[in-house]
């Protein structure tokens, strides 16, 4: 009777989880040494740099800069009486080239922020690099939020109360200078703030204030809040003071739970500091 055949065991390896490297380990952080010469030399070939993509975006503005322009005048009601008043016989091209800048500065924000980062990057330690590169991403995002916001629903509803209140008591013509000033306030204001998520979490997980300790102060936060809405604000009245800051407190809230879910342990010191 033939017997069955026994196959050996052979043990195999157990799979591995990848995970990522362990920043608290022990480490030394090395630091190359530059001159004062060699940081000049740097810090001038880095704006040159900048330069150089502001100018190439500058093609891309001069272009779009018409139909930003015929946007602007719709959303502030002024096409109405044939666009904006002018005080000055050289405020056309200057507003078109100013629009045409901003565009401009807008499309090389991602090199320009390359080139301060790379300009910084030497001096900070494995920690801070890795919290800087991971938080990059949601500040952009942010940034690009905040502008937008400001310019497609702030400014617009901001303009339309403006243009209507007391509409028979004056005219409405506004002078163009004063509403692209009006735009970029608006925008570069709500632009910052709305980094209040990404600013509370890198202050959570650098162990400065913990979440916790910052949701004990929502009173005092609202009323930053409401200061910071009336600052970035042009005007001083209740309706667009509140448009921009209920996104504003909502957004601290949004960083409360930032705090709490991604930066309960924080970033540890390392060992021998």
């Amino acid at each position: 009777m033939a017997r069955a055949l026994k196959v050996p065991k052979i043990p195999l390896p157990s799979p591995k989880i990848p995970r990522l490297p362990n920043t608290n380990e022990p480490y030394e952080d090395v630091f190359e040494e530059m001159t004062l010469g060699e940081h000049l030399n740097e810090l001038r070939s880095r704006i040159v740099k900048s330069c150089m993509a502001i100018g190439v975006a500058f093609i891309g503005g001069v272009i779009l800069a018409t139909p930003l322009l015929h946007l602007i005048v719709k959303q502030a009601n002024a096409d109405i009486e044939g666009g904006f008043d002018i005080r000055s016989p050289t405020d056309p091209i200057s507003i078109y080239f100013k629009i045409a800048l901003y565009i401009a500065i807008g499309f090389a924000t991602p090199v320009l922020l390359w080139q301060i980062i790379g300009f910084l990057a030497p001096g900070l330690t494995r920690k801070e690099k890795r919290l800087l590169f991971t938080s990059l991403p949601f500040v952009s995002l942010l940034f690009v939020g905040g502008v937008a916001y400001a310019f497609f629903f702030a400014a617009p509803r901001a303009f339309d109360f403006l243009s209507s209140f007391q509409a028979g008591s004056f005219q409405w013509q506004p002078d163009g200078p004063e509403v692209i000033s009006f735009y970029l306030t608006l925008m570069i204001g709500l632009g910052i703030a709305f980094e209040l998520p990404a600013a509370m979490f890198v202050i959570a997980k650098l162990n400065i204030v913990s979440a916790k300790k910052m949701s004990e102060y929502r009173r005092y936060a609202f009323v930053a809040v409401l200061i910071a809405a009336a600052v970035i604000t042009p005007s001083t009245d209740p309706i667009n003071m509140a448009i921009v800051a209920v996104p504003l407190y909502i957004l601290y809230e949004l960083g409360l739970i930032l705090g709490r879910v991604f930066a309960k342990s924080g970033v540890k010191p390392a060992a021998g500091s």
